[in-house]
């Protein structure tokens, strides 16, 4: 569920808009370091969370206005370029603010515990992961499948060009998609920052995750990135179990053998008819 967090923002922005975002590990990078910065402010891990996605969401609004509208018709070889200079720019920008060393966010009190679950005894902060992550995609479900804004993101995702002679405002319509999409990155940078050390190798070290989480699901396909996210998370645990030096080779067995036989995404077919 994890994962699911990470490549929510991905496939809501690669699958709607089209937009290679190669930024999107730093925008979880400086959703982590924001979420950091205000809980040691405030001592409030929630006042973390909704600080990173806030501030995330709204940085992605302004990049979206300033950077890549210009770009929508455009190859997407411009969209790789900006992209990954966008990396570099917030990655030095994390590193003037909170220097190149690791920072740590305590867990919660609250899901500071463990709990005896079928015989192994599992940490009560990734029960609560597992249960957010659950909440997250049930809510983003909702809202791209039954509400009037999901069906003008679906619209100005297959037609612009029709919404726009409908008099809908198509430049709002992807602003509000991309702000979305790296709201929840930052989002997930938060709710990791307890897991695992922030430091400035988040920008790159999670964005192939993602991107097997896309492929693997199918573009825009919101169940189908959770299905592809614990495909990919059951793979893993199982190979780190039985063959742990082999656990990466696994995962991009996995993406090769999608690629070569259904190349739209494993569960395409599910989205379309279901």
């Amino acid at each position: 569920m994890l994962l699911f967090l990470l490549a929510a923002g991905l496939t809501l922005i690669f699958g709607m808009l089209g937009v290679i975002n190669f930024a999107h590990g730093a925008i979880y990078m400086l959703g982590a370091y924001v979420s950091y910065e205000t809980g040691r402010r405030t001592g409030s891990f929630l006042m973390g969370v909704l600080a990173a996605t806030f501030f995330t969401a709204l940085a992605g609004a302004v990049i979206e206005k300033l950077t890549l509208r210009p770009l929508y018709e455009r190859p997407h070889f411009y969209q790789l370029i900006l992209t990954f200079g966008l990396i570099l720019i917030l990655s030095d920008l994390v590193r003037f603010v909170w220097g190149p060393g690791y920072q740590e966010v305590a867990i919660p009190q609250l899901w500071n515990g463990t709990v005896d679950m079928l015989g192994s005894t599992i940490p009560m902060y990734r029960l609560f992961v597992i249960g957010f992550g659950a909440l997250v995609s049930a809510g983003l479900y909702l809202v791209l499948e039954k509400s009037t804004f999901g069906m003008l993101v679906r619209a100005a995702s297959s037609d612009a060009e029709m919404v726009r002679i409908l008099g809908l405002p198509v430049g709002t319509i992807r602003m509000a998609v991309f702000a979305t999409g790296c709201g929840l990155s930052g989002l997930a940078g938060a709710i990791a920052a307890p897991l695992f050390p922030i430091e400035l190798g988040m920008a790159t070290n999670t964005i192939i995750d993602c991107f097997i989480v896309v492929i693997l699901g199918g573009l825009g396909n919101i169940r189908g990135a959770i299905a592809a996210s614990m495909l990919i998370g059951m793979v893993r645990a199982l190979g780190y179990v039985y063959l742990p030096g082999w656990v990466d080779i696994m995962t991009f067995v996995l993406l090769i053998g999608t690629l070569l036989t259904r190349p739209q995404g494993l569960f395409y077919r599910t989205a379309r008819t279901a």
